[in-house]
């Protein structure tokens, strides 16, 4: 794996840790976050896949979702 590769792993490892610690203090049954844990669940099938470029894709977009979510209040 040359650097930029590791670095984009480390990265997406990074932030879906953070992530999962959000989602720990958040209600799933909100409608709309079957799209974020449905990119969450892809960023660990292309980290599984070694696919590091679409792993960070999606985990920023799992992000984007969600805060999009918390700023338009839709938790309680």
């Amino acid at each position: 794996m040359d650097k930029t590769q590791e670095k984009l792993k480390e990265e997406t490892e990074k932030w879906l840790e953070k992530l999962e610690e959000r989602l720990e203090k958040r209600d799933s049954e909100v409608e709309q976050m079957e799209n974020v844990l449905a990119y969450r669940d892809d960023t660990y099938h292309f980290l599984e896949e070694e696919d590091f470029i679409r792993a960070f894709e999606a985990v920023i977009y799992a992000w984007g979702i969600l805060e999009t979510l918390e700023r338009l209040d839709k938790f309680s």
